[in-house]
């Protein structure tokens, strides 16, 4: 699934000697338009690149938009509304995020991301009267999909995206399949959708090192601080790296579902830690679409969720760069 590049780098500081395995197995890769990283301790030394390349490519035949005959090209295409339970879970779960942050996270919004050149066609001249219309298509129209008979319903005009929460639950997916096989202290690391468990060889717990968001899509990435991961997912949204310019102003990928058009705030990205990795996608695509503000506004008013720890870059209103991290993720901090 082609996405911006990864947000996230790692850090995988493995000692010599432990109680467990010197050296963890490592797994290394390029999937779904960017790369896969893993590494894991396996008690019998067990190759997991089968069950890994299994997992990718299924997700590939079915949620991939750059594969002409994956399922969700041919849903969208109205070609077949037959759909498997992958792709089943996908939809539950963004109209799952979809509720709860009141519309910021829309998986409905394909047409505008296409639209937008953002999606696997390339951008043409875009009019006021387009968005519109599309936003009033999308405003209007539903998506079904029926855990009985497996099948989907989509409005005319709906085309489905769900590059914002795939591939964090591809990462769950794979996770599953190591514990499913007895390995129990890994990181799973696909394109900047990290999963930690258990620890390193000298019981460390995984350190996950966060970008600092750079002036733009050509600069060199550089490490803004790290954090402790163990048994959690973090993901991170930005708007740094993927962008189109047009009359001297940037255009963000990230879409406003409430405007049909891209965001324009000073949030620049978010990184947000949760115990799943495609909670953590949602949600960080989700605060990008809010801003700030309401983001801060979001989280003050959920305090029973303990899903979400996050820190927040932005350029305030005088161009000063500046974190906020909520209190449960300043104790990750390495």
């Amino acid at each position: 699934m082609k996405k911006a590049l990864p947000l996230l780098a790692l850090s995988m500081l493995l000692a010599s000697a432990c109680v467990r395995h010197s050296q963890p197995i490592r797994l290394q890769g390029e999937t779904q338009g960017t790369y896969y990283n893993i590494a894991y301790y396996s008690p019998t030394e067990q190759d997991m690149l089968p069950i890994v390349q299994s997992v990718l490519d299924q997700f590939d035949t079915t949620v991939n938009l750059w594969v002409e005959n994956s399922l969700i090209r041919k849903v969208n295409r109205h070609e077949d509304n037959h759909i498997n339970p992958i792709f089943y879970n996908l939809v539950v779960k963004s109209q799952e995020i979809e509720e709860y942050t009141q519309g910021a996270f829309n998986c409905k919004i394909g047409a505008l991301v296409n639209l937008y050149g953002f999606g696997f066609k390339n951008r043409d001249e875009i009019t006021d009267q387009q968005v519109d219309s599309l936003l009033n298509l999308i405003s209007q129209g539903s998506c079904h999909a029926d855990d009985t008979t497996l099948t989907v319903t989509l409005s005319p005009g709906i085309e489905l995206d769900f590059n914002a929460i795939a591939q964090g639950f591809t990462v769950d997916q794979m996770a599953q399949e190591f514990h499913s096989h007895g390995i129990e202290d890994y990181l799973i690391d696909v394109g900047g959708e990290v999963i930690a468990h258990g620890r390193k060889a000298d019981g460390s717990a995984w350190t996950v090192g966060i970008e600092r968001p750079s002036p733009d899509k050509y600069s060199d990435r550089e490490i803004e601080t790290a954090i402790r991961l163990e048994d959690r997912a973090v993901v991170t949204s930005g708007n740094y790296r993927k962008y189109y310019e047009h009359d001297g102003i940037r255009y963000s990928h990230t879409i406003d579902p409430a405007t049909g058009r891209p965001v324009n705030h000073s949030l620049l990205s978010v990184s947000v830690v949760s115990s799943n990795a495609w909670y953590a996608d949602a949600m960080a695509t989700a605060f990008m679409v809010m801003g700030l503000d309401k983001s801060l506004q979001f989280i003050h008013d959920h305090p029973d969720d303990p899903d979400i720890q996050a820190v927040f870059f932005i350029y305030d209103d005088h161009g000063t760069y500046k974190t906020h991290a909520t209190p449960e993720f300043q104790k990750l901090i390495k």
